[in-house]
């Protein structure tokens, strides 16, 4: 056994908070309802029109919140670091973002989840203590966005590659690749502030990497407490 499954983390909206579940279910696209909704830079036109932290640092402050179990039929909020509460396709939220961004943006929803690259992500619960050891100071495990962070029973994640994992009952995912790290990372998950020497270090000592993605090979269901196994 590879391990048990300690933490689903969803996000709702690309670059905002997450949600830390104690079940969902792993879909073709990933996780239910995972990054179903993203902001458009509206005059982008380049390969990446997402509004994200990298433009917005505050973003990832911004806490978003389905309000019931099946998102298809669960109505989306979300919550300014001010307090205020927007449904997702409230126009007064787009003109707040857009005057905060400095140009226009729009709301895109995608069925398919608007992914940077693949539709899930596994890490070991370890990796701030593992990163912090090497950076000579503590690091939030969340800033790294992980879907599935797993309680370690043997190797970390990095031996994962090339392997099929089983997760519970019936979900199965091939893991793919590590993942390539980016300004993301440099960002406080509740201040918003930069560190860049949090990039620095997994650059120079990680090679830029932390955590891996997956490809879903079977649907499932997941629980906080599932074996993981190579199969």
């Amino acid at each position: 056994m590879i391990g048990t499954l300690d933490a689903i983390w969803r996000f709702p909206v690309k670059s905002m908070r997450g949600e830390k579940l104690d079940a969902s279910t792993l879909r073709g696209t990933g996780l239910f309802g995972d990054r179903q909704y993203a902001f458009l830079r509206s005059n982008d036109r380049t390969r990446f029109p997402w509004l994200t932290g990298r433009q917005l640092p505050d973003l990832i402050r911004w806490v978003a919140r389905y309000d019931a179990p099946n998102p298809h039929v669960a109505k989306l909020t979300v919550e300014a670091p001010d307090g205020k509460v927007y449904a997702i396709d409230d126009a007064a939220l787009l003109a707040r973002l857009s005057e905060e961004a400095g140009e226009p943006v729009a709301l895109l929803q995608l069925g398919r989840g608007a992914y940077d690259s693949m539709a899930v992500s596994l890490v070991g619960n370890d990796i701030g203590d593992r990163v912090a050891a090497l950076h000579g100071a503590p690091v939030d495990r969340r800033r790294f966005r992980i879907n599935l962070e797993v309680s370690l029973h043997g190797d970390n994640e990095t031996a994962w590659v090339g392997k099929h994992l089983a997760i519970g009952e019936q979900a199965r995912v091939a893991v793919v690749e590590p993942i390539d790290r980016c300004v993301m990372i440099t960002l406080d998950p509740d201040t918003a502030e930069k560190d860049p020497t949090v990039l620095r270090t997994v650059s120079q000592k990680l090679g830029n990497q932390i955590g891996v993605y997956a490809h879903i090979l079977t649907r499932g269901e997941l629980r906080i407490g599932d074996e993981i196994r190579a199969v």
